[in-house]
């Protein structure tokens, strides 16, 4: 089982920045997908973004244009970073690292709090 860390949660003010980065364990077979996901208090855990191998990405509509996600799969470690600009209260949530390889490994990342506050 790959084991992804993450790192760069924080308190920000409305219209701040933050950069999450999630580094995994061992390499994951190729191809793969490396993203995103959030959960708000009483609410499901969301996709907010995604980047494969080969470069396809996908992004919550309500981040497009905010949020930035990129990969470094350099030295055969993967490693997923989202740049998130103009964060508002409402991307207040726990943010959780993942992992899909195509031969089938889900991994889960322990998840980060990013909280957006004045």
């Amino acid at each position: 089982q790959v084991q992804l860390m993450e790192s760069g949660g924080g308190l920000v003010q409305p219209g701040g920045s933050l950069r999450l980065s999630c580094a995994a364990s061992r390499t994951i077979f190729s191809p793969n997908t490396m993203g995103w996901y959030r959960q708000a208090p009483g609410k499901q855990r969301e996709l907010v973004a995604t980047m494969s191998t080969g470069g396809i990405v996908t992004y919550l509509s309500s981040v497009k244009g905010r949020f930035t996600i990129s990969r470094d799969n350099a030295k055969n470690r993967n490693t997923v970073y989202l740049q998130m600009n103009n964060l508002q209260p409402e991307d207040t949530a726990v943010y959780y690292c993942n992992a899909v390889s195509s031969i089938g490994g889900q991994s889960w990342g322990q998840g980060t709090q990013v909280t957006v506050s004045s």
